[in-house]
C-alpha cells in the first residue's frame, strides 16, 4: 500500500467510524483498513501475541503514518482525544478477570503506548465530519 492509498483508507475508516459509532479507534482503524484481522487481534487480546504491532501485517513505519493520519483526521474534525485502559481478555486460574495490561508497541515506549490507547470522540454533527 502507497501512501497516498494510506492515507486515504485512513481517513475514510475514521470518518465512517466517527459517522457510525462516534468513536474512532487506532485499533478499529487498522482492523478497518485492512491490516490487523480480526484473529490476530483477538489473539493479541487474549494475551497469545506480546504486542499489537506483531499482529499487524504491515510494517513498522507504515502503522506510524496510520497513527499520525489517525491525530490528523482527530485535529481537522475536532475529535476529542480519550485514553483507554486495555486489559487482556479471559480470566486467571481462580477464575477472575485478568487486569494484565496489554502492550500495543514493539518499543513499549509510553508515548506510542498512549497514543495506540487513545480513542477520538465525535464533538459535533456526524454530517460536519470531513473525510479528507
Amino acid at each position: 500500500m502507497n501512501n497516498a492509498e494510506l492515507v486515504r483508507r485512513t481517513h475514510t475508516a475514521m470518518y465512517e467510524l466517527v459517522r457510525e459509532n462516534g468513536v474512532a479507534s487506532p485499533v478499529e482503524v487498522l482492523m478497518k483498513v485492512g491490516v490487523l484481522s480480526k484473529e490476530n487481534y483477538e489473539n493479541w487480546r487474549h494475551g497469545k501475541v506480546p504486542y499489537l504491532e506483531r499482529a499487524c501485517q504491515i510494517n513498522l513505519s507504515k502503522l506510524t503514518a496510520i497513527n499520525r493520519e489517525i491525530r490528523a483526521f482527530a485535529r481537522k474534525n475536532n475529535l476529542k482525544p480519550s485514553w483507554t485502559y486495555y486489559k487482556q481478555w479471559g480470566q486467571n486460574k481462580k477464575g477472575n478477570k485478568k487486569t494484565i495490561k496489554l502492550r500495543f508497541s514493539k518499543s513499549g515506549d509510553e508515548n506510542i503506548e498512549k497514543l495506540y490507547a487513545t480513542h477520538y470522540v465525535r464533538n459535533k454533527n456526524p454530517n460536519e465530519i470531513e473525510t479528507h
